[in-house]
């Protein structure tokens, strides 16, 4: 009993740990496919989630090759510079200045911020980023997972759970940030934020990401209640 009680807190443990990695892919995932032509938004958001998805479960099937991730490459003192800290690294860099580069189109002419939003290219190229983002941060939380449980198909239900949520809250989240410019800025923010955590991760700094997830509820509900005030007072 005491073993079937410890499974599920285990299995509760991941599946929270995944829709927390939800919350980012789904704001990432908005902003990149709000780039996109209306006709082809929703199928990019789906195919994004849908390839990314296989991708992370196939990382869990190379378990042994992930954990080769935390083998010291480089030692200088007491710092050991591993492979997952190359991958963090990586991506916190590559998040960062992408979503420098979006907040920098905010301020150029619409003709000129949507010359390039046509075209299996850029479909392509949006498909590309959301998968690259997602395995970024799913070897960290594989690393995690692996600490919590040793099964494989814990680790795969947490992952099914997520992504089914991510499904349903996508699209909504999706009209959401588009329709209000001030929480898509606001998410673009802490896109930065979350880049500046994996660099630090990436340099065994300590990260408390409570504190992001607090300034990210006290943001959604000062522009909630900046809404409401403008919708009263014009």
């Amino acid at each position: 009993m005491l073993a079937d009680h410890h499974m599920l807190l285990s299995l509760a443990s991941l599946i929270a740990m995944e829709l927390v990695l939800g919350i980012d892919n789904i704001i990432f995932i908005s902003i990149l496919t709000g780039k996109l032509p209306p006709e082809q938004q929703a199928k990019a958001r789906h195919v994004g989630i849908a390839v990314a998805v296989v991708a992370r479960i196939g990382l869990l099937f190379m378990i042994g090759l992930i954990l080769q991730l935390q083998t010291p490459l480089i030692t200088w003192g007491s710092f050991a510079l591993t492979g997952k800290d190359l991958v963090l690294f990586t991506g916190g860099v590559f998040l960062t200045v992408k979503t420098l580069l979006e907040i920098f189109q905010k301020v150029v002419p619409s003709g000129q911020e949507h010359a390039s939003t046509t075209g299996n290219g850029r479909f392509a190229s949006v498909i590309f980023q959301i998968v690259l983002i997602d395995l970024i941060f799913s070897v960290d939380s594989i690393l995690t997972a692996i600490g919590l449980v040793d099964a494989v198909w814990m680790m795969v239900v947490a992952v099914l759970v997520s992504t089914v949520v991510m499904v349903i809250f996508a699209a909504p989240i999706h009209r959401f940030i588009q329709k209000y410019p001030g929480f898509k800025l606001m998410a673009l923010l802490f896109l930065i934020i979350i880049g500046g955590f994996l660099i630090m991760e990436s340099f065994h700094l300590p990260v408390v990401k409570a504190y992001l997830y607090f300034s990210m509820a006290f943001g959604l509900i000062y522009e909630a209640l900046h809404i409401r005030y403008r919708k009263f007072h014009g």
